[in-house]
């Protein structure tokens, strides 16, 4: 079977499994701009809350193709270039996608895999799962945003020796470090993962997508600034009819029902 993107729906979440028999769902790009049409069909349908991305049969993904990046090899290199703007948008789509997205991590997540998590706006693995930096293993430099994630995340002298030296780091190493957000038992990370992204959806979308927009917004503004922008999001949030039945159902002690 060819490289393809698996849609499903569960609840009011999308799960996007990654599928590539024989290759451990290594990455095409067929793959992402499937997801970047899934993820912008699934922006506008209102019983789409949250989103999962998955590997199928128990594997993440093992990250770029290396028998297409040997062939682009011979190819001009605007060929790769190309290829790496696609990932990119891919990238770009799921950091700028304003509903919440998890990443559900069984087996490895390498390279490209790994920055694909990175992405997300959460991580659930599996305890035994592995993430790895697999670049310089193949006299490779990083891809995808991984040195941008990492540089924001770690201490520079970890996020140096992930993508120089290329060895795996545990899930467990990675949730004590605040990259992964929740521990499965092996192959239970995609139903740990259905599990947060319902809580996700219990909550009002608008506020969730203020959320992650002043996150994003917070490491290029100074403090006026941002302040600036909790201001009109709360104000832009308080108007909202989710905010009117929020209050109104904390006051009468009953679950709210967001639009």
């Amino acid at each position: 079977m060819p490289a393809q993107l698996l849609s499903t729906s569960e609840g009011q979440t999308l799960v996007l499994t990654l599928s590539n028999p024989g290759l451990r769902n290594a990455m095409e790009p067929s793959m992402g701009a499937a997801c970047i049409e899934a993820l912008n069909v699934a922006e506008r349908s209102p019983d789409v809350r949250s989103v999962v991305i998955t590997g199928a049969v128990g594997m993440f993904c093992s990250g770029g193709n290396l028998q297409r990046l040997q062939a682009n090899r011979q190819q001009p290199p605007e060929v790769q270039a190309q290829s790496i703007e696609g990932l990119h948008q891919w990238i770009e789509t799921i950091r700028t996608y304003p509903k919440p997205i998890i990443a559900a991590v069984e087996g490895a997540a390498a390279g490209a895999a790994f920055s694909l998590a990175l992405a997300c706006d959460m991580v659930v693995a599996a305890r035994d799962a592995v993430f790895l930096m697999a670049y310089s293993n193949v006299a490779l430099s990083p891809d995808g945003g991984a040195s941008w994630s990492l540089a924001r995340t770690l201490p520079r002298p970890l996020a140096t020796e992930l993508l120089m030296c290329g060895d795996k780091i545990t899930a467990e190493r990675l949730h004590a470090l605040g990259l992964v957000n929740r521990l499965s038992n092996p192959g239970d990370a995609l139903g740990t993962a259905l599990q947060l992204a319902d809580r996700l959806n219990q909550r009002a979308p608008n506020a969730l997508a203020s959320i992650k927009e002043l996150l994003s917004d917070a490491a290029h503004q100074t403090l006026s600034q941002h302040l600036n922008s909790e201001r009109d999001h709360f104000v832009k949030n308080l108007h909202h009819p989710n905010a009117g039945e929020g209050i109104a159902a904390f006051l009468e002690k009953r679950a709210p029902r967001y639009e």
